[in-house]
């Protein structure tokens, strides 16, 4: 399969402190080719956390053994745990975590995965409780996805709830279909066969105000590239229309109080 565009692939690159990203080979999805990342905290007692875990090859195994131990593997939803169990078997003292829905997926592809613990939904787990800040989206019966927020890096950890697809970086042929999806570096947002599935707006709304609360820096995705610069700013882009209904939705509730006190 061709580059990614993300060269090199399947080593450690830096963030910011204590935090990097791992660029992994395109996988298949709808048979189009998608890039992948992996993201890697190294937690203050100095275990790493690992988040969508990408190909493991003895080259980056011997990277992150030089950083610390893998104490943690997180599978953040149901699309992103095919490389799990390389992992688990390389480490086998690390807990793994996943989000709802992770295991009946995996099952349904024909792999028995262990994990030691489901994801809660909006409260950071004990073993980085204080420097990842965590929640599960919420509105959608079939996705659901884990998202998380380093705080010393102020940076947003996301996996497929915004897509942004450099098209110079893909091949021709795939180009249109990216564009009519919507999830181009232009204009990244979340796809369509997963927005779809939301069909409690609200819960989606409160989950993304949620995000923005946290005044992200900076944010990572999994497939495309990364938002560097103005965090806060991207999500209320990539989020707009819905962000706008609640907006319109809270002008006409206090329009209706002043209404009413006019009375």
């Amino acid at each position: 399969m061709a580059g990614t565009g993300y060269e090199p692939l399947d080593t450690l690159k830096p963030w910011g402190d204590g935090i990097w990203l791992i660029d992994g080979p395109a996988i298949r999805f709808y048979g189009m080719p998608f890039s992948t990342r992996a993201t890697v905290v190294r937690l203050k007692n100095g275990n790493l956390w690992v988040h969508s875990p990408t190909r493991l090859t003895d080259a980056l195994r011997a990277e992150l053994d030089l950083l610390g131990p893998v104490r943690h593997l997180v599978a953040p939803n149901w699309l992103h745990f095919a490389h799990m169990a390389d992992w688990q078997a390389a480490w086998p003292k690390a807990k793994s975590w996943a989000a709802p829905g992770v295991v009946d997926r995996a099952a349904k592809n024909g792999l028995t995965l262990h994990f030691d613990r489901e994801l809660r939904e909006d409260e950071a787990e004990g073993p980085w409780a204080g420097q990842l800040e965590q929640r599960i989206v919420a509105g959608s019966k079939l996705v659901c996805e884990a998202v998380f927020f380093h705080n010393e890096s102020r940076t947003l950890i996301l996996t497929d709830l915004i897509e942004n697809f450099e098209t110079a970086k893909l091949p021709v042929w795939m180009r249109p279909l990216i564009w009519i999806a919507g999830i181009d570096d232009s204009d990244g947002k979340m796809p369509p066969d997963m927005r779809f599935s939301f069909r409690d707006k609200r819960a989606l709304v409160d989950s993304i105000e949620a995000l923005i609360a946290w005044t992200p820096e900076r944010i990572i995705l999994a497939h495309g590239r990364c938002y560097e610069t103005n965090g806060v700013a991207e999500l209320e882009r990539a989020f707009r229309r819905i962000l706008r209904d609640r907006m319109w939705d809270r002008e006409l509730t206090r329009a209706k109080k002043r209404k009413a006190g006019k009375g």
